[in-house]
């Protein structure tokens, strides 16, 4: 099968499309033909070797952690799918490579994809749509009535917990560049702040849950808008636990975890019209497509989810 890998560290230019063997699959795994995958910040962190510490990769990697497609095999174990559905999923992260035409996926990681949406759409929410999940659900336990800011909500977790944070009932405030005012304003939110023109810190107060995708300063002046009792999760640097603990704050870092049922409840919702997937960019699968991918997402501006087109 074609996939493409690294075989060091470093920058897009060891992105490489190579001629590699089909994954076998274990008894409780389903192998999935891709259709499509999408690209994520960690996809290029990983590449440039920022994640080395925490987990030991043997090159050469195929990166990637969004799939959709169809199943082609299934083991013996599995119950919940059988050759020919359409499926979804975010693997586990031992088990790196969405950048191929097939995967070896663990049963409980997949979930049926919506019969409404595309591939790349199917592919654009595992990661992003279960991070935002748990981040609002799981550590927020987010109710109907609050008041939820999102930072950089053009993007594509910020672009789920929106939406999801109004199907639950919330006020939602986000932070963006001007240019992505009205797209974010069609996913719900109620209060826009465009980043250039506005300090949040000093227009908002009296929130109970932040959702932090950006860390550093703006992680900082968070703890501004939060009441007593708020809930400040960022997925992009540990909080300060004791600054929290002054001001009555829970405040926490959320490593998702990949989990199929959650992902097959955001699907219902997707299946619903509740939520939309969020592609604004779509590649091919090639080499040079990989590249320009990363490229994108390196700079921080990507409206959405980038997709990968794989078949």
């Amino acid at each position: 099968m074609r996939a493409v890998v690294i075989d060091n560290y470093g920058d897009k230019e060891q992105l490489k499309m190579r001629e590699i063997d089909k994954p076998e699959i274990t008894d409780d795994q389903v192998l999935v033909e891709l259709h499509a995958a999408s690209i994520n910040p960690i996809d290029w962190k990983l590449r440039q070797g920022y994640l080395k510490e925490k987990a030991d990769f043997d090159f050469p990697i195929i990166l990637g952690w969004d799939l959709a497609g169809v199943v082609a095999e299934t083991g013996k174990n599995v119950t919940k799918f059988k050759k020919g559905d359409n499926v979804f999923a975010r693997p586990d992260l031992t088990r790196l490579g969405t950048y191929a035409e097939y995967a070896a996926v663990d049963e409980r990681l997949l979930a049926h994809m919506p019969e409404n949406i595309t591939y790349e759409e199917a592919a654009s929410v595992p990661l992003a749509g279960l991070t935002a999940w748990q981040c609002l659900i799981d550590f927020s336990e987010i109710k109907d009535g609050d008041k939820v800011l999102i930072h950089a909500g053009s993007g594509g977790v910020g672009s789920y917990a929106i939406q999801l944070a109004k199907h639950f009932g919330a006020y939602v405030a986000t932070t963006a560049s001007g240019k992505n005012q009205d797209w974010v304003t069609e996913l719900g939110v109620d209060r826009f702040i465009n980043y250039q023109e506005e300090d949040f810190s000093e227009v908002l107060e009296g929130f109970d849950i932040v959702v932090d995708t950006i860390g550093g300063e703006v992680q900082e002046k968070s703890y501004e808008v939060l009441k007593d009792g708020g809930k400040l999760v960022s997925i992009v640097q540990p909080p300060e636990e004791e600054k929290a603990k002054e001001l009555g704050i829970k405040a926490g870092f959320h490593w998702l975890e990949p989990e199929g049922e959650q992902l097959a409840k955001i699907a219902d919702l997707i299946k619903k019209g509740k939520v939309r997937a969020v592609v604004g960019h779509q590649f091919d699968f090639s080499e040079e497509g990989l590249k320009q991918a990363h490229e994108l997402s390196e700079t921080h501006h990507a409206q959405g989810k980038i997709a990968i087109s794989i078949k």
